[in-house]
Parts: structure tokens; sequence; C-alpha cells
């Protein structure tokens, strides 16, 4: 009788451990890769002004990621709980910068780079289906107030029909949720790994490769001002450059974290979350580099410059006519699995949250799949709002030439506010080495403390250059954050702690049929 009742206990509660290895590196790299790395190399050779610097700015972005999964290894290692960084920095500072982070997460950082996803890839649907336009309406825009409007475009109609439809699917189990972050993680990788193929070996035919990587740093072409005349062709402006690229490479090679969200679901955690950051992102930046290397082999730089799809000019130099097409298909598949392992694993940080009586109770809930399903909902609800306001632009006479969104505007905040979160949770690793010198550390971070001393001095450099040089950008995105201390104390009132519901194996949640 007892033995039945510990049955129908264990059966109620618990995430269940269903992710391997494989499964947990596949969630790291297929969140890092959505459409960015395809895109953002164009502005970046605008900023920094010559091929060789250009991959010092991926090569940067790479050093930062790596150290910082390595880093996190220890903190992951350490804490295998559902939440991850949330986790880490309630525990090495305090409740409250816990759920600053939390509280960014889902207000902007996890939610609006889901809305920003889902409408990239119904852009490049209409690459293949005209009619799926950010310009063709539903519903026209309506102003609201300023220089804000709300539209319903059939872009965005697709983009919130695929954030509900990655959303029902998660809802459905950890095991549906893996199955397809699998299939596109790996379809995504090949989809690279041949662009890098072609770019190389057909592109450089071009005559780009010895052009460019015959005169690797000389700074030349369209610069951009970073203010007061300031470019790359300084010195100065050229530190300044790196800088302020990192912006967009950091962004493409963001997200790599999201594994740590779902540690209350990993197999054996103390040692697969720090081999799956560890792998997941070598492999993802090798990856940007390579591809960037392709763009360079294929393309004149003066061509790469400002290029809004550098990679799709890439292609279309491979294949002349066929290039959009190819690489709409490739990018459609990346975008699609890079929505899935955002949204699968950004509900757990909100269910770590409501646990501890910081956010919405049914957040805190698992549904009978042993996955938070309102969680999810929410989440996914609060992208597809995100992805409805648009922000409107005006010439110098005050007639409106366009629109933009809203998301947009909210991600380019926070890329800094981002970077404020990586610089605490590394100092975590060594204030928790202060405060709690004999907790078990399976895995501790590599090179401690000069490595991850070397990431905070290096992260703290761009972040104040960011400060200074992007001003429009960064000093809003720290005042979302700052709106999070009297949510804070909100929710602390009239939130109620509810405590570690912990984990289940596998073998037991398909006993059940629940899997």
């Amino acid at each position: 009788m007892a033995e039945a009742a510990a049955v129908t206990q264990t059966k109620a509660h618990g995430f269940v451990r269903g992710l391997g290895l494989l499964d947990s590196t596949m969630i790291v790299a297929g969140s890092m890769i959505g459409s960015g790395i395809f895109i953002v190399s164009g502005g970046i050779s605008k900023q920094v002004g010559s091929p060789g610097w250009l991959l010092v700015v991926w090569i940067v972005t790479g050093l930062l990621t790596v150290v910082g999964a390595l880093s996190y290894g220890e903190l992951a290692a350490m804490m295998p709980k559902a939440g991850g960084q949330y986790v880490y920095l309630r525990e090495a500072f305090s409740p409250m910068w816990g759920f600053l982070y939390g509280w960014t997460l889902f207000l902007v950082i996890q939610t609006g780079t889901i809305a920003a996803v889902s409408v990239g890839f119904a852009r490049y649907l209409g690459v293949l289906v005209p009619r799926i336009s950010e310009s063709r309406y539903i519903i026209e825009p309506k102003h609201v107030f300023g220089s804000y409007a709300v539209s319903l475009s059939y872009a965005q109609l697709i983009g919130i029909l695929l954030i509900a439809l990655l959303t029902f699917m998660n809802t459905r189990g950890l095991k549906l949720g893996k199955l397809v972050q699998n299939t596109f993680t790996t379809a995504k990788l090949a989809a690279l790994f041949g662009l890098i193929l072609l770019g190389v070996l057909i592109g450089s035919r071009s005559g780009a490769l010895s052009a460019n990587f015959s005169n690797l740093w000389h700074v030349r072409g369209s610069l951009d001002d970073f203010g007061g005349g300031l470019t790359a062709a300084t010195a100065f402006g050229l530190f300044v450059g790196i800088c302020v690229a990192q912006t967009g490479s950091l962004f493409s090679a963001d997200a790599w974290n999201n594994i740590t969200f779902t540690a209350g679901e990993v197999k054996e955690p103390k040692r697969n979350i720090p081999l799956s950051l560890a792998f997941g992102t070598l492999i993802v930046i090798a990856l940007y580099l390579l591809a960037n290397v392709a763009y360079l082999a294929t393309l004149p730089f003066e061509k790469i410059q400002g290029a809004d799809r550098v990679a799709t000019d890439t292609m279309n130099a491979v294949f002349p006519g066929k290039g959009p097409i190819v690489m709409a298909v490739a990018i459609m598949i990346s975008t699609f699995g890079c929505n899935n392992g955002l949204i699968l694993a950004g509900a757990r940080a909100y269910y770590a949250m409501a646990r501890d009586g910081l956010f919405f109770k049914r957040s805190g809930e698992l549904n009978h799949r042993h996955v938070p399903g309102w969680g999810l909902v929410i989440q996914g609800i609060w992208a597809a709002l995100l992805v409805l306001p648009r922000t409107v632009k005006y010439d110098a006479a005050g007639t409106i030439t366009g629109y933009g969104s809203l998301y947009g505007n909210l991600l380019d905040y926070v890329i800094s506010a981002a970077l404020i979160f990586y610089i605490l949770t590394i100092a975590g690793i060594f204030r928790l080495r202060q405060t709690r010198p004999d907790a078990e550390r399976p895995y501790k971070a590599f090179g401690y403390p000069v490595i991850p001393g070397l990431y905070i001095i290096g992260a703290a450099v761009i972040l104040i250059v960011l400060f200074i040089y992007q001003t429009a950008t960064t000093w809003p995105g720290l005042i979302i954050v700052l709106t999070g201390i009297p949510a804070y104390f909100i929710w602390k009132k009239i939130g109620t702690a509810m405590g570690d519901e912990g984990s289940i194996s596998e073998a037991a949640a398909k006993a059940e049929g629940e899997y």
C-alpha cells in the first residue's frame, strides 16, 4: 500500500531526466544558431573596415562565449537545478539579483528573441511565398502613441502561428521537444557546413579570396561613424568599432546558457551540462569563424560591407539566381530549430522563479507531461504580443517612410544588460568560492582564477565602450532591468514559495505512459 502511494506521489511531481549529452549539446548549439550569422557580418564590416578585423571581431566573440561557457560549467555542476543562471545569481548574491535576471529574461531577452526569430522565419518564408510580407497587412498599422503603431501583417501572423505551434508541441512533453530540437539542429549544422564548403571550394573562384586575404588589415570602404567623426580609420576608432561590433556578433552567439535552465531534465547533470556547454559552443564558434571565411572567399569586401543578407549574397555567387531560395530554406530550418530551443528552455527559468514565489504561480506547476505547461503558455502569449507593436519611421519632412519592429529596439537595448548578467554570473564563481569553499564542485572553471577574471575584464571593457558610444541603446536597457526592482518587492509580498519538486527518471516516466 505504501509502495503504491509512493508511485502515485512520484507520478504527480518532478521533471523527467530525459536529456542525454547529445540532446543537451543540441540545445546549446541549436539555441545559438538562428539567423544572425547569416546577416550581421555586413554591418560588422562597416564598423571595423577590413577582412582581418572582421575575423578578429568573431574571434573575440568566440573567446568570450567559450570562456563564459567553460566558467558556467562550475556553477552548472555545483547547482544542477531547473532555472540555471537565475539560480546561480540567487545563490551567489541574493534573490533580488536572480529575479532581475529572470525578469529581464521574460520581459525582453527570451521573449523578444523568440518574437524576432519567429518573424525572421516568416520573412524568409516570404522568399518562397511572396504574399507573406511585413508590408502586406491583414490589419493596417494603427498609430497608438508617438512613434509607435500596432499592425498584423502576413509575416507577423506567420510569426505568431510559429510561436503557438512550438509552444503547443513543447507542452506535450520533453520527448517531442527534444526530437524537434535534435532534428532541426542537425539539419541547420549541415546547412551551415554546406555554406562553408560551397563558399570556400566554389565561391573562391571569384577572385575575392586573393583580394581580401592579400590585403587583410587595410581599412577601407564605407565606415560607420561612432560620433564626432570617429571611425575605424583611426586606431582608437578601430578599438571602439571592435567593441561596438560585439553587439551583433555576441547576439548571434547568444543563448548558449539556455541548457542551464533545463538542468532538472538532464541525465547526469553534473557531468553532461559542463560538457554540453563546452562541445556546443566550440562547434558553433568554429562554424561561425569558417562561415566568415567563406564570405570573404566569395565576395569582395566592399560588397560585404553593409550587406543585409551576406549569406544569401554568398550563395547567389555560387548558384546565380538560386541563392535567395537556397538560403531561405536554410534559414527557415535554422530559425525553426532555434525558436524551439528558446521556447523549451525559457519556461524552465520562469518555473524556478515561480517556485520561489517570484512569478506567476501557475508557471511553477508541471502538467501531466512533466513540463511547465502554463509557463510555456505565458511565455508564448507575451512573445506573440511583442510581435505586434511597430516603430514608425519618418523622414525629415515628417512623412512616414516605413515601419520597424518594437522587439528589434528592445533587443538592441538589452544586449548590454545581458552582458551585465554574464559578468555578474561569472563573478559569482569567485564569490561562491569564498562563501561556500567546501561545496561539492564536480567540475571547476577552466583556468580559474585567471581565465574567468580575464572574461570579466574583457566583457567590462566592451560594456563601458557600449555605454559611452551606444548610449541610445544601452541606457534604456539598464532602465528595463531596473523596472524589476519594484516588481521584485511586489512579488516578494504577494508570492508564495512552493519548494523544489525534484526530478524522476526517464524510465519511470515511460512506465507511467506520460513521456
